[in-house]
């Protein structure tokens, strides 16, 4: 399992070859939740196990952002697997592209961040944790996408083509 800060830093990283420009805060924020989604779909496991909150915006890792500069994380991170990468490359590509209130608009929607949202007023920042088996639910909604090979993960004949 890896730790949202490295997670993050890959994230800050990939996106930044992919797009051309550094990403912001909203965006690097529900990507690391689009990739522990993801992660769950894909291989039954979540990517890294530090909770995210949610924030009146969308979920988000109170972590990340004390340690987010212009540069990337300012603590010391670690490479991640291959594995871990290669879903993060997917999540870029599913979602990248995106407007940051897009996404967040989008997991505004997730039920993970509305449980967790319960009895809160819509201005109220809020800090509940979202809930690992909520974030599950979720992912069971989900249909894998890999736009490395062009096709749903569904499709394959077996997950051990694509090197997960």
């Amino acid at each position: 399992m890896e730790r949202i800060l490295d997670v993050a830093q890959f994230i800050f990283d990939e996106y930044k070859k992919q797009a051309g420009k550094t990403i912001d805060e909203m965006k690097l924020q529900k990507l690391l939740y689009f990739a522990q989604r993801e992660s769950i779909a894909v291989t039954g496991e979540p990517l890294f196990e530090e909770q995210m909150e949610a924030w009146k915006y969308g979920p988000v890792s109170p972590e990340v952002r004390a340690n987010l500069t212009e540069e990337g994380i300012y603590a010391r991170t670690n490479e991640i697997s291959p594995e871990a990468a290669y879903i993060l490359r997917n999540v870029i590509q599913e979602y990248g592209a995106l407007a940051s209130w897009k996404l967040s608009e989008i997991s505004h929607k997730e039920s993970s961040w509305l449980n967790a949202r319960e009895g809160l007023a819509p201005e109220e920042i809020g800090n509940r944790k979202l809930l690992l088996e909520d974030i599950i639910k979720d992912a069971e909604k989900v249909r894998p996408y890999d736009h490395i090979w062009d096709m749903y993960y569904d499709e394959f004949e077996d997950a051990g083509d694509i090197g997960l």
